[in-house]
């Protein structure tokens, strides 16, 4: 019996600790998904995990996300059937490691405006150090600290 419970409180603190550990990142951080604005630069120094999510902030109708292959992201050209997100809070959930590539599909803001952002993706980890805090407010969901707290009271029933 006892054996039963700490495999369920294991197996509940296993699903949950990697959206608990998961990052917002919000891609220009106040600035926001726009031209003329370097995301490469902004990328650079912050670890993207599997499970974390970029958030694609921008005015509706002014711009657009187009997932691509390296040689769109290069050549500034989605290859043919891809979706655009158009919602100007696209969120993507990051799901496999490697490398991912974004841009614009308006106009030609990401020839002339260089609105695009490559990142590498590593793989999901259970424990890792903050990634440098940025502008644009990279914050752990508030419902999170609601499950971990979910968590330790099964934890602390169980134990007693």
């Amino acid at each position: 019996m006892a054996f039963s419970q700490y495999f369920f409180i294991l197996a509940i603190v296993a699903i949950l600790v990697p959206s608990i550990l998961a990052t917002e990142f919000v891609v220009g951080d106040d600035k926001g998904w726009t031209i003329n604005f370097d995301s490469q630069a902004w990328a650079q120094g912050k670890e993207f995990h599997v499970g974390d999510t970029l958030v694609f902030k921008y005015k509706e109708g002014v711009h657009n996300v187009l997932k691509v292959n390296g040689t769109g992201f290069q050549q500034c050209v989605a290859p043919l059937g891809t979706k655009a997100l158009i919602s100007e809070n696209d969120v993507i959930t990051l799901a496999t490691s490697g490398r991912k590539w974004y841009i614009c599909g308006v106009a030609k803001h990401c020839e002339n405006g260089n609105q695009k952002l490559a990142i590498t993706m590593l793989p999901q980890i259970v424990s890792r150090a903050p990634s440098p805090v940025s502008a644009a407010k990279e914050c752990v969901k508030p419902i999170y600290y609601e499950w971990m707290m979910v968590v330790f009271g099964i934890l602390a029933m169980v134990m007693v």
